[in-house]
């Protein structure tokens, strides 16, 4: 089968440069790539209209705790499109099953024209502080995005090749029962073991 090289897609640059930045603007929202912002809540707040109007922001992702859904909510439902997700800072909070609806929300946008912020309460923090299991499952995307990417950058014929049952094997590559018993008895065993 031909080698299939995997490249990530490039980033576009930003205007603002990194040496840029300081420390007051920890509270505003900022320009993290072409099209979205990263803020905290208090960038989203009703005060501050006026700066989301001007930096042309069209749509805003709310990340919020259920407990804080009375406090952390859209201010300007008439003005943007929303899109609110219920993320507990949770170490096994599943934060994986949200990236598809989110990509789609901010590439929805952006290929309209359109910008998004994305904020959260971050409770006392200004910086982006992600829990130990939100980092570990970061990590862990890595691999599907790159099976995914694997998958789309493949021909059809390479595709049906990799899916295809190989010459000289006899019978169906599906773990029968038995064999699905004796697999789990043998991890069983190692964990008691190891």
């Amino acid at each position: 089968m031909d080698d299939v090289k995997l490249e990530f897609p490039s980033l576009p640059q930003c205007k603002v440069d990194a040496e840029e930045w300081t420390y007051p603007m920890r509270r505003e929202m900022q320009d993290i790539l072409p099209g979205l912002f990263l803020g905290p809540y208090s960038s989203a707040m009703k005060s501050k209209l006026s700066i989301l109007q001007k930096h042309g922001i069209t749509h805003i992702i709310c990340i919020q705790q259920n407990i804080e859904a009375n406090f952390i909510k859209p201010n300007f439902q008439q003005l943007f499109r929303y899109l609110v997700l219920d993320i507990a800072d949770n170490p096994v909070e599943n934060v994986i099953s949200f990236f598809p609806m989110t990509k789609e929300f901010i590439d929805g946008s952006v290929q309209n024209g359109g910008k998004v912020l994305i904020h959260g309460n971050g409770e006392r923090r200004f910086c982006i502080n992600p829990n130990a299991g939100f980092i570990h499952q970061l990590q862990e995307y890595e691999a599907i995005y790159l099976a995914k990417l694997t998958i789309q950058m493949m021909s059809p014929l390479q595709l049906v090749r990799s899916l295809s049952v190989h010459p000289g094997t006899t019978g169906s590559l599906k773990r029968t029962h038995e064999e699905e018993d004796d697999f789990g008895n043998m991890q069983v065993a190692t964990a008691q073991h190891g």
